[in-house]
């Protein structure tokens, strides 16, 4: 009986050596101790304490692998289950499931056809020329080709003519069988080339005399000519020129990526590279995005994109590109990611999309975010202006002020929105906004200088009073956060309006005699009027620590560095160490690049190029905002306004003729009423802030506290001067006129 026949079920027994013998008991306990010990993790008996007669071998030893515990890591990949999905491939490219990328490669695609249509329409004569000089060559090359074809001797003559060399009878044979070949295939090729010929002089006829229509033997004769001349050309001699010596643009490839990062001479990389060719990584496939392709990487372990960032002059260089086609950031998810992009052009031949807010219907809640500049990809960057500081900054022709432009535009366009501000080049670039704005200053000279000092002296007084109106409506439980809200903006009476105060080539007051002061106060109201309401906005060419204090530029959280000569400029305006981490706008070339810069503050710094509106389109954007603040009626009227250049009298002379009475001391505030009903053309709005602005090139006269009683018979003090100073100012003055 074999070991493998089929056994009753209460067969109890072993079989050894084909006989079947009784069973016996086993001691399970017993066996799983020799196990155990034979493992080393049992404290049952060892190996050799193992007694034979009890069904154990001494010279055994159990091969079971000992088990030491579950393992730490599973597997990466524990097979695929009906649950489980593998990945698969997008039914349609990336870019089709998004509009704009869509209009992106329609826009490219027409743009490449107009291009090459324009290239070639330029050069129909010389295409004619050409034409005209190789159809006839084409005729008879052609008639020539037929023949010969028709004739069968191509080919066929060489080897007639070797068989007949040799003479041998073998060779004989030979060639009567290459002949006999060449008649048979030379019969149906004439009958061929003779319906053909025929069918061609038909068609001739039919095109001549036939009822067709007029343009179809014109079309048959240029089809002919075409062919004719591209038969009789030479091979090196082509009809059409070349649209490009070289390739326009270069898919973006992962060979060619990996190509550019491994030439910038980071040593993360290559040894990385070195060792394996797969380092770097690309966890999205290549794709297109927008007018050009995008190629996210995974560089090598221990390397930032910033690193990568930094050289983007090597990656251009590396890709044989211009540098402002090529456009590498830090991408989502770790610091060794990069977004590589490249664009179908450069940016500079890239022409910008209209600024939306140029749209009849476009209006504007500074609360909320809206457009100002657009990325290397076209794509809208927005940005929104509550709670915010914004400082502007590059040189000469960057495009600086017309990016400030912008937010200020915007602002108008919000009803709510209060609008002052200095323009201290003097040119009037903002004087299209003046009749949205409250107060509005043009120029350089000490007058408009001492104004612009007031009006930053008005802002930390305004600050101050906005608090306390925070707090009042802090208790009635209207400011949750101790913050103005979009309620508290609105509401009428609050005193809580958002107000853009802006200052236009600043360093001209921070340079000046005033500028110590006004750098103190202005960052203070930097720091208290951001939960407040008050919103500046800063534009300078000069960022240095005199013309731009540092306070100023620590306490901004949003800032455009537009082009700038040297990297000291670069991280005086957008901070510390941002050269090191490629944020770069001195790669940005005034005048030609203008509106181009890094903009950090909104995620990210990136490179951005603000809209560029003109004054024209400025004007318009105005003409709707007086509409809508009409309609709320929040248009300043000409007497709320305040410019600078409204008529200046003599200030000493006013004073000393308003002066009341016998007293040796007055207020600010008393003076500026007294003032303000002598000529009210000059000094209307005026209050103590302004008068102490209009009196600081007179160092002799002191503004301090000035005891004193209010009409209620209260007594308090007040800032004010004294009348000895200002008669002693006024002498001084007339001395110097008479030298």
């Amino acid at each position: 009986m074999s070991s493998n026949a089929y056994q009753p079920d209460d067969f109890d027994g072993r079989i050894i050596d084909g006989e079947v013998v009784d069973a016996e008991v086993v001691d399970l306990d017993k066996v799983r101790n020799r196990r155990a010990g034979a493992g080393g993790t049992s404290t049952g008996p060892a190996a050799d304490d193992i007694d034979p007669d009890d069904g154990g071998d001494a010279e055994s030893l159990d091969d079971d692998a000992p088990t030491l515990g579950a393992p730490v890591d599973r597997d990466d990949d524990p097979g695929f289950t009906p649950t489980r999905r593998p990945d698969r491939r997008a039914i349609l490219p990336r870019w089709a499931y998004t509009m704009r990328g869509i209009k992106a490669a329609i826009r490219w695609q027409l743009k490449d056809l107009g291009y090459v249509s324009a290239f070639h329409a330029v050069r129909l004569p010389k295409y004619a020329g050409k034409l005209l000089v190789w159809c006839p060559v084409g005729l008879f090359k052609g008639t020539g080709r037929l023949l010969l074809w028709a004739s069968a001797e191509d080919g066929n003559y060489g080897l007639r003519q070797a068989a007949a060399g040799r003479g041998s009878s073998s060779d004989i044979d030979q060639w009567l069988k290459l002949d006999a070949r060449r008649q048979r295939q030379a019969t149906w090729r004439w009958w061929l080339l003779a319906a053909g010929a025929g069918a061609t002089t038909t068609a001739g006829l039919i095109l001549a005399y036939g009822p067709v229509p007029e343009w179809a033997p014109w079309a048959a004769s240029a089809l002919a000519v075409g062919l004719l001349a591209r038969v009789g050309r030479p091979d090196d001699k082509p009809i059409t020129d070349r649209v490009t010596e070289a390739t326009r643009y270069r898919k973006l490839t992962a060979e060619l990526v990996r190509r550019g990062l491994t030439s910038l001479g980071l040593s993360g990389i290559n040894s990385a590279v070195a060792k394996d060719p797969r380092a770097i990584s690309f966890p999205v496939d290549i794709h297109r995005d927008g007018p050009g392709h995008i190629a996210i990487v995974d560089l090598p372990y221990g390397v930032e994109a910033s690193e990568v960032v930094a050289r983007r002059g090597k990656l251009a260089s590396a890709l044989r590109l211009p540098l402002d086609q090529v456009w590498p950031e830090p991408a989502d998810g770790h610091t060794g990611r990069l977004a590589l992009w490249v664009g179908y052009e450069p940016a500079s031949q890239m022409k910008q999309p209209v600024w939306p807010l140029l749209s009849a219907s476009a209006k504007v809640d500074v609360f909320k975010p809206f457009p100002l500049a657009t990325t290397p990809r076209l794509e809208n960057v927005d940005v929104s202006l509550m709670f915010r500081n914004y400082l502007f900054g590059g040189q000469p022709g960057s495009g600086k002020t017309f990016a400030l432009r912008d937010l200020v535009l915007a602002a108008a366009l919000d009803a709510r929105t209060e609008i002052r501000g200095y323009e201290l080049k003097g040119v009037g670039d903002f004087a299209v906004l003046e009749p949205v704005m409250t107060e509005y200053g043009n120029g350089f000279d000490d007058d408009t200088l001492a104004r612009c000092f007031a009006f930053i002296e008005w802002l930390y007084e305004e600050c101050r009073r906005r608090s306390k109106r925070i707090e009042h409506y802090a208790r009635l439980g209207k400011a949750p956060e101790n913050k103005v809200t979009p309620e508290l903006a609105s509401l009428k009476g609050s005193g809580l309006h958002p107000l853009v105060a802006w200052f236009d080539e600043l360093q001209e007051l921070m340079t000046s005699k005033y500028g110590k002061d006004a750098g103190e106060i202005l960052e203070k109201v930097i720091k208290l009027g951001r939960a407040l309401g008050v919103i500046i906005l800063i534009g300078t060419q000069i960022p240095d620590k005199d013309s731009l204090p540092t306070g100023i530029t620590r306490n901004v959280n949003s800032r455009f560095c537009l082009s700038v000569a040297d990297q000291t400029a670069n991280d005086m305006i957008l901070g510390t160490s941002s050269y090191k981490q490629g944020y770069r706008a001195t790669v940005f070339q005034p005048v030609d690049e203008a509106g181009w810069g890094i903009l950090r503050g909104f995620g990210k710094p990136a490179s951005v190029r603000s809209y560029y509106v003109n004054t024209d389109a400025a004007a318009r954007i105005v003409t709707r905002a007086v509409a809508l603040r009409q309609t709320a009626g929040t248009l300043p009227t000409p007497e709320e306004q305040t410019r600078t250049a409204a008529p200046v009298a003599d200030v000493l002379a006013d004073l000393a003729q308003v002066w009341p009475g016998d007293d040796k001391k007055a207020w600010n505030d008393t003076l500026c009423g007294l003032l303000a009903e002598l000529r009210p053309e000059a000094y209307q709005g005026w209050g103590s802030a302004q008068l102490t602005a209009a009196l600081k090139p007179h160092p002799i006269i002191k503004v301090g506290d000035v005891y004193g009683r209010l009409s209620d018979g209260k007594e308090t003090t007040r800032r004010g001067i004294t009348h000895d100073h200002l008669l002693k100012a006024i002498a001084e003055r007339d001395r110097k006129k008479s030298r």
